[in-house]
């Protein structure tokens, strides 16, 4: 466990956490991957995309997260970035996450690029789900809707 909390400072860090900031375990979010529905589904393209991410709430609008999968290519794809959903639907929050994807083959050789993908969000106590829309890329990167189930542990 010292070494997942580790592994979460850093990533928080990097995605502008103050250092002086008390880290507060209920604010975060864990998650094992994503599952995505592909527009192209003639392209034998990996739907389920199992991993380890995290999310941390900075408030009701702001999150930081990072984490790494299995992407639509079967390669391995690691992801940093800020969620914010300003908007509310009813319990809903909608918005963007913007950050960085990298380990796709056919995208910028495998290297890190970067994204803003439109996200909707439903949160309860202890479940959440992140919805997103991932827009298609020419042949470099494939569209979905992609599902990511979500736990906090209070």
């Amino acid at each position: 466990m010292k070494h997942l909390t580790c592994v979460v400072y850093v990533g928080l860090a990097l995605v502008g956490m103050p250092a002086h900031a008390e880290f507060d375990a209920s604010r975060l979010w864990v998650n094992a991957g994503f599952y995505s529905a592909h527009f192209d589904t003639d392209k034998r393209l990996r739907n389920a995309n199992p991993g380890v991410g995290f999310e941390y709430a900075f408030g009701e609008d702001w999150s930081a997260t990072a984490g790494r999968f299995i992407n639509s290519d079967n390669a391995h794809s690691s992801y940093l970035g800020v969620y914010y959903q300003p908007w509310r639907v009813g319990s809903v929050k909608l918005g963007a996450v913007a950050g960085a994807f990298n380990g796709y083959p056919k995208a910028f050789d495998g290297g890190w690029f970067p994204a803003v993908i439109p996200t909707a969000t439903l949160e309860g106590q202890h479940w959440g789900l992140n919805v997103a829309l991932v827009p298609p890329l020419k042949d470099r990167l494939y569209g979905a809707v992609s599902f990511q189930l979500k736990y906090r542990f209070r």
